[in-house]
């Protein structure tokens, strides 16, 4: 890999981090929903005007723009909201890896290798540590929502991989233009239509600084970055890269939030992205002249459709 793509990479990976901590700035105030709408209305105008939309059935972009706007990043708010440090988020969001490869299993038919059990087995271990020895930094709501979240996001790649699309980044941006409006009604179902003129009266600069970092450098300059590299390298030596976003979002939850992982944390966290590194990452034994670009199909899915 180039110097430069591996720190543009990594600069992606930071945003992608720190993202988890810009959506705790906005979802500490406001309804987490809300912002999530407000995050993608603002992420798709006024870009949708100048990308040609892809060339697949309106019913793929709609259940994208379901499942990935309010399945994904709804209840990844969520789970800030209800008491999951934006740190402990992000770790705990890498547990899609897991419910990808079972999608993988029951989708694609997937052969699960020794390697990979032995990496599912270590990180549900990690998981569970991490989740009991916590220091006020993991709530049970907070964990039901994330993994909410976490079972979503293989079915995100699974919608756009069956749509056929050749222009994820456009399937993408028009996918997203239909997840504020599911957002705002289940908004709306949960907490009555006051919660429209609560939150524009309480809206205020941190709840703009929310939105347009998670809008902008972190949905559409992100994923554009990953789209590239995706066409570039082997998918199965980017998506290890993914979890650098865990690091970099316990350590921007530390420096804003004063976040603090307990040892046990550390120790179980660690365990937790080691397994999911061999998830990611598994051997594999190649034939003369066969391409490594591939993952299996479900790992495939997921870094075509990993921007946070």
């Amino acid at each position: 890999m180039q110097g430069r793509d591996l720190l543009l990479i990594i600069s992606v990976m930071a945003i992608w981090g720190f993202n988890f901590s810009m959506i705790k700035l906005g979802v500490s105030e406001l309804d987490p929903l809300l912002i999530a709408a407000a995050r993608f209305a603002c992420a798709t105008f006024p870009i949708i005007f100048f990308i040609r939309n892809p060339d697949v059935p309106w019913r793929y972009l709609i259940a994208y723009g379901l499942v990935f706007g309010t399945g994904i990043w709804g209840m990844a708010s969520c789970s800030i909201t209800f008491g999951l440090s934006s740190g402990m988020a992000a770790v705990l969001l890498q547990t899609d890896v897991l419910t990808t490869v079972l999608v993988g299993v029951l989708l694609y038919k997937e052969v699960i290798s020794s390697r990979m059990a032995a990496g599912i087995l270590i990180s549900l271990m990690g998981l569970v540590v991490s989740i009991f020895y916590t220091n006020g930094n993991v709530t049970l709501a907070g964990v039901a929502f994330i993994m909410l979240a976490a079972i979503c996001w293989p079915l995100a790649g699974v919608i756009l991989r069956s749509s056929g699309t050749r222009a994820p980044f456009a399937f993408n941006i028009w996918g997203m233009l239909f997840a504020p409006l599911p957002l705002m009604a289940l908004s709306i179902a949960m907490n009555g239509w006051g919660v429209l003129s609560a939150t524009y009266q309480q809206w205020g600069a941190d709840a703009w600084i929310s939105v347009l970092f998670q809008a902008y450098p972190t949905t559409l300059f992100g994923y554009w970055v990953w789209n590239k590299m995706l066409l570039k390298y082997p998918m199965s030596q980017l998506a290890p890269m993914t979890l650098l976003v865990s690091v970099f979002a316990l350590l921007s939850g530390y420096a804003i939030y004063d976040e603090q992982l307990s040892l046990t944390q550390w120790i179980s966290c660690s365990t937790f992205l080691l397994g999911i590194a061999l998830v990611l990452y598994p051997q594999r034994n190649k034939t003369p002249g066969e391409s490594d670009r591939k993952l299996p199909a479900a790992s495939q899915d997921r870094a075509e459709a990993s921007a946070p």
